[in-house]
């Protein structure tokens, strides 16, 4: 009978923090997923990256001050991206054929997919040449539409540092692009 009182009653829901993890996961997973995507992570890995950054997230959430959130996630992305570009150049990957037959839309016109695929990669190849902390002010800005005032509380920096990491970012990256299409300038935007 005493241990019965004694007994502690656990609530029905989600404790807290899972119920904010579950938020900030619903909220911020597709954005994390396409930072990462564009910051260099393969795109198969692009999943796992993102998983990693919300473990990271779940192992700090209680310490973590509301409101502050996004810019954990974008500063663990910049991390966890680069882990996976350094990573990516001691191992190579063979990818398995049989898979990525089914994974073939057949509702999608292979033209237009095709040439989608070839914009994604060039934009990759080009994104590649940009030195990290230019290619996030780059991507959260002209990929992610977030303002400069956004990306300097994401990633900590002064508004003036995002404006001159922008202006060298773009700089290079129209190089780059230049450069990749053999010199012509119609196919930039």
């Amino acid at each position: 009978m005493a241990m019965l009182a004694t007994r502690v009653t656990q609530p029905a829901g989600p404790r807290p923090d899972e119920a904010r993890l579950r938020r900030l996961f619903d909220d911020h997973f597709s954005w994390v997923w396409r930072f990462v995507r564009r910051l260099g992570v393969p795109e198969p890995q692009a999943d796992d990256a993102a998983q990693q950054i919300f473990c990271v997230l779940a192992e700090r959430l209680a310490e973590l001050e509301p409101g502050k959130e996004k810019s954990f996630l974008a500063g663990t992305a910049l991390r966890v991206a680069s882990n996976y570009r350094r990573s990516a150049r001691r191992r190579r990957e063979v990818a398995d054929a049989q898979s990525l037959e089914f994974a073939v839309d057949a509702r999608a016109d292979p033209e237009q997919t095709a040439e989608h695929r070839s914009e994604l990669a060039l934009l990759d190849r080009a994104l590649d040449q940009l030195p990290s902390e230019l290619r996030a002010a780059f991507v959260l800005f002209e990929v992610e539409n977030h303002s400069m005032l956004e990306i300097a509380e994401l990633l900590g920096i002064p508004r003036g540092t995002v404006a001159s990491r922008l202006r060298r970012a773009r700089e290079r990256f129209l190089a780059a692009a230049q450069a990749l299409q053999g010199g012509s300038s119609d196919r930039v935007g």
